[in-house]
């Protein structure tokens, strides 16, 4: 049999197009039964009145149409009633299942317009007038026959009405059952059933719906979402979104001294300002308040296109798709008892869940949901966006010397990651006049190298000082003065000068907190978030997919064994496992981390021990350096990898324990992140800081490790020149390897990658990818967001480095403030041009991470002040100095600080093999403790100079701590948290709001009043030209005079 065509009709041309003529079988045939609609003009009748319409699928409530008047095996077409003049249809599913595919540019043919410039490529749907708010991607598999063609299915806002939930959403495309079945995919289908039911219970919320299969990406099809007026005014009442209104006041302004300060200020800082219009100083501000129905007059709705912005609209969007479910099970398995039973199954399932787009996702339903970014960043036809100035002023290392366009970024991205950027703005601002004063103190210990009588002391080779072996046997004796140069050295970060720069930090710190809780409050001010707690309760009370997919087992459980199921929890039994995992994987990963720093210190020591046995001078003079600088390269290197080991084992450890809300997981998420990356990241420098060389013993009582090792010692000039290579090496390396390199190398990779695949599908499919991307194209193939955690734990990890441990590397703020300078514009670059635009999130502060950097700062007092008495030498100098110095000076510091040691009294196989290496015989040996000579009656006994040195260690930590604590409170009590002028404006606007409903009030009663006489007055005109109608007719008084009031 022959099936010789179908008609595609462009009616504005006057062209009638054919399908290629098929040949295929009766069976075919008829599941390929269906109907051309055409006009009249096809057949020689014209009408004057008809427009072009595509092809579009026919819903399964109108399949049964055709079969009325089928189409006749040798007729070219026939055609539907000439009354449906409005819709064109074509069933091309039955072309698919006989093997023919028809290219969408041949039936397109007679187009001489771009369809897709009309909706601006993907930001609006077909029609070019409602604007595309959010995106829903899900994947499906094909025909093995080949490509369908245009599947395209627009859903009015009429049909979307008339839509039932228990019929198929209009143009899913009518699946007609073929004579010879292939197997089914039962897992796709359910899906399709569920994402059907999803999308007419979204249309029932009032959204409408477009989907788009016919895309580059094979197999990904796209749901665009656009959120009508009456929607968005009625979500917007719902999410009491401050809104605002047509009511302006002027901002306080300072006056004179003070605003011709700020007139200079803003003259100075004009050249590093962005040029964007959010980010001018503002005189006057509208009045917000949370929207609602009943009030809009209140509101400027003149352009209500404009009124909610694109991130208000995805936002109003993503609470909908949270909030809508589906719950009806309309899958059927087929036939067979198996079959049978897991439809049971699944029915029950249904019964009990809910899938909101949350679960969706989860399960697969859909692949992805997002909002779009606001068009093209980059071009040289690209229309004027938010995206593209972003890009300009903000996204450039071209701008790294301005400031960032704040308010424009919370317009875009929302508040949640404007604070952020906010926060990480302040951060670095406040680094700089650390790094000030941190380049001071470091010139200081340069200018004053010379005059150090210590390091002078050491490297005095009259001196002659004969230290004992740095290892058993293999090491010989040496001269102090080989560490010269490690003694000079460490004099540029030992220094007097470091204590100050302490005290200093801890302030820095304290004012740096008090400083952003400010800037917090004028943020939240200009962008009407006071007054926030009602909604953050209500966001915080919504459960996770995974939360509802754990009840929904357990409650499954439950009926099983015929007990209640009415509101399930998780309770802590529930939960128990997933404690007890989370403790004992914390335990094993500290254990890890600690077990690491032990490997490596054994390293160092054998190391040491290997370098020692080499016969040139110049290598055994080196040997401390090398050791020290390959073990803090190692520790680097293994930092880096277990903190992105860390990070997914937090994840799975939270995810174990199943948190209710979205706040409770991030939270639980912080915490296990912060604690085992923070271990990770400062054993190795805790251990040098407060452990190497306290444990070492002495000459002849040495303390082993596997009675082989002996504990490591620190150099002459103290532990803390090498906890400055420590603390220098892992931060700058953590901050160029893992922050930079990762945060750039990583996404230019997947790009690059990404686009060879495009490019291999390209040859292979060249028509298809001449035509430009849609948007959510484009978009879907960007990284996902993944949350603000990791920008958020990089920066808390460097202000440990910042202050923790300032005093032995007063250089770090400025390493730090070099970073975060193109960390900022790497990060903007990062979310404007390598993501998915996120979903706005409203939020008041930065949450828990505030909570984190208060610690950090109460802990960077106590540390800083164990480093200065212990770790350097500054308290055993002020000793000397002031209890053992003969003329009140340093003279003689290095000698007391030496004990003594008699050779002979070397344990057996301990002394070294060559004792004549330094060519003479040596009897006596020094080595830095504070013991009793080899001549005493108590011979290397502690002295009394070691517990009058102790002593005045712990009693400087106690006065440091306690004075700087003190110190830092009184800074946070005396800056108030809240600006004066913006608690002066937050009082304005709650006077002004009220004397607006006052007003409001007033004209209402004004009116009341004034209709009250206008009905007095007709009253008494109808009693006195009608009296007897009156008296008769009393209670019918109002019909003479009543009319509708609209108030």
């Amino acid at each position: 049999m022959n099936f010789s065509g179908l008609c595609w009709w462009h009616e504005r041309t006057g062209v009638c197009s054919y399908v290629h003529a098929l040949k295929t079988s009766t069976s075919a045939l008829k599941a390929a039964r269906s109907s051309c609609v055409i006009p009249s003009s096809c057949l020689g009748v014209t009408d004057a009145d008809s427009e072009f319409h595509g092809v579009e699928f026919l819903p399964e409530g109108l399949s049964g149409a055709p079969n009325k008047i089928g189409m006749r095996v040798n007729e070219k077409y026939s055609c539907l009633p000439a009354e449906e003049k409005g819709i064109h249809i074509i069933n091309i599913r039955a072309i698919e299942d006989i093997g023919y595919v028809q290219h969408e540019s041949t039936l397109l043919n007679s187009l001489s317009r771009d369809p897709d410039a009309d909706c601006k490529y993907g930001l609006y749907f077909r029609d070019g007038k409602r604007k595309v708010d959010y995106i829903l991607v899900y994947h499906y598999k094909k025909s093995s026959a080949g490509r369908t063609l245009a599947r395209r299915i627009h859903h009015n806002d009429s049909s979307a009405r008339s839509t039932k939930q228990d019929q198929p959403l209009p143009g899913k495309g009518v699946h007609l059952e073929m004579e010879n079945e292939p197997h089914v995919d039962y897992h796709e289908d359910d899906k399709r059933f569920r994402r059907e039911e999803y999308e007419g219970n979204l249309m029932e919320a009032g959204l409408e719906l477009e989907r788009d299969e016919d895309t580059k990406i094979h197999g990904v099809g796209f749901v665009k979402i656009h959120a009508p007026w009456n929607v968005l005014c009625r979500e917007a009442e719902f999410l009491k979104l401050k809104m605002p209104t047509k009511k302006m006041y002027e901002i306080n302004q300072t006056h004179g001294l003070l605003k011709k300060i700020n007139s200079v200020i803003q003259k100075i800082t004009e050249p590093i300002q962005p040029k964007v219009a959010e980010h001018k100083p503002q005189t006057v501000k509208r009045l917000s308040y949370p929207f609602s129905r009943e009030k809009q007059h209140l509101f400027d709705l003149s352009d209500r296109d404009s009124f909610f912005d694109s991130k208000t609209r995805s936002t109003i969007v993503y609470e909908i798709l949270k909030r809508t479910t589906c719950t009806k099970a309309k899958y059927s398995m087929g036939k067979g008892e198996g079959r049978k039973k897991e439809t049971t199954l699944l029915n029950k399932r249904r019964k009990c869940d809910k899938y909101g787009i949350t679960s969706l996702l989860a399960n697969g339903v859909y692949s992805a949901a997002y909002p779009l970014h606001d068009g093209d960043y980059e071009g040289e036809n690209v229309e004027p966006n938010d995206r593209k100035l972003l890009c300009e002023e903000w996204a450039s290392y071209g701008v790294f010397y301005k400031y960032q366009p704040i308010d424009l970024v919370r317009k875009y991205f929302g508040e949640k990651i404007g604070l952020y950027f906010a926060w990480l703005g302040v951060y670095t601002q406040m680094l700089i006049p650390a790094s000030i004063v941190g380049i001071i103190v470091f010139l200081y210990g340069c200018a004053t190298v010379d005059e150090n009588i210590p390091s002078m002391e050491m490297c005095d080779q009259r001196n002659n000082i004969t230290m004992c072996p740095l290892c058993d046997r293999t090491c010989s004796y040496w001269k102090m003065s080989s560490a010269c140069a490690t003694a000079r050295a460490s004099h540029l970060f030992d220094n007097p000068a470091t204590v100050f720069f302490s005290v200093f930090m801890a302030l820095w710190a304290a004012t740096f907190m008090e400083h952003w809780k400010r800037k917090q409050m004028r943020l939240n001010y200009r962008w009407d978030l006071t007054g926030f707690e009602e909604e953050e309760e209500a966001v915080k009370d919504h459960p996770r997919a995974e939360y509802e997919a754990k009840v929904l087992e357990k409650s499954l459980r439950r009926e099983y064994k015929h007990k209640e199921t009415d509101k399930e929890k998780l309770t802590w039994k529930d939960r128990f496992p997933a404690y007890l995992t989370n403790f004992v994987g914390i335990i094993f990963m500290v254990g890890l981390t600690f077990a690491i720093v032990f490997g490596v210190i054994i390293y160092r020591i054998s190391t040491a021990a290997a370098l020692a046995i080499s016969s040139t001078p110049s290598g055994r003079s080196s040997v401390r350096v090398t050791v020290t600088a390959t073990a803090v390269i190692i520790n680097l290197v293994v930092i880096i990898i277990l903190d992105e080991v860390y990070g997914c084992i937090a994840r799975w450890l939270t995810q174990i324990e199943v948190p209710k809300t979205d706040k409770n997981f991030e939270e639980r998420l912080i915490f296990k992140a912060f604690l085992l990356k923070f271990v990770n990241a400062y054993t190795p420098i805790f251990y040098v800081a407060f452990f190497k060389g306290r444990f070492v013993g002495r000459p002849g009582d040495y303390v082993y490790i596997f009675h082989s090792f002996r504990m490591e010692e620190c150099a002459p000039g103290g532990c803390l020149m090498e906890l400055c290579i420590q603390l220098s090496i892992i931060m700058l390396g953590k901050q160029l390897i893992q922050n930079n390199l990762f945060e750039i190398g990583i996404p230019k990779m997947k790009k690059f990658i990404r686009y060879m695949k495009l490019k291999r599908r390209r040859s292979l499919d060249h028509e298809e990818h001449m035509k430009k991307k849609q948007r959510y194209e484009v978009d879907y193939n960007l990284e996902p967001f993944a949350g603000l955690t990791p920008e958020y734990m990089e920066m808390i990890i460097q202000f440990g480095f910042v202050t923790l441990f300032v005093a032995s590397f007063p250089l770090a703020p400025l390493f730090a403030l070099l970073n975060n300078i193109i960390e900022i514009r790497l990060d903007a670059k990062k979310f404007v041009t390598e993501l998915r635009r996120p979903v706005a999130v409203r939020a008041k502060d930065i949450g828990i991470w505030y909570n984190i950097l208060r610690g950090i700062g109460k802990l960077a007092v106590i540390i800083n002040a164990f480093v200065i008495s212990f770790t350097s030498d500054f308290i055993p100098r002020l000793v000397y100095l002031y209890m053992y110095s003969e003329n009140g000076t340093m003279h003689g510091f290095v000698n007391h600080t030496l004990s003594s040691f008699n050779v002979s009294d070397f344990q057996a196989g301990t002394a070294p093999n060559d004792p004549m290496d330094l060519g003479y015989e040596v009897q006596i040996c020094r080595y830095k403790d504070y013991r009793e000579p080899p001549w005493s009656e108590n011979k290397y006994d502690i002295s009394k100079d070691f517990w009058a040195v102790l002593a005045a260690r712990l009693a400087f930590v106690i006065v440091f701590q306690n004075l700087v604590m003190f110190m830092s409170d009184f800074v946070d009590w005396i800056i108030p948290d809240i600006p004066k002028d913006i608690s002066q404006q937050i009082h304005k606007e709650k006077v002004l709001m009220v004397e607006v409903f006052m007003r409001e009030e007033q004209g209402k009663l004004q009116m009341l009043e004034t209709w009250k006489d206008k009905d007095t007055k007709k009253g008494e005109n109808c009693n006195s030209h009608s009296p007897r109608l009156s008296r008769s007719h009393s209670g019918s008084l109002p019909s003479c005079h009543s009319y509708p009031v609209d108030v």
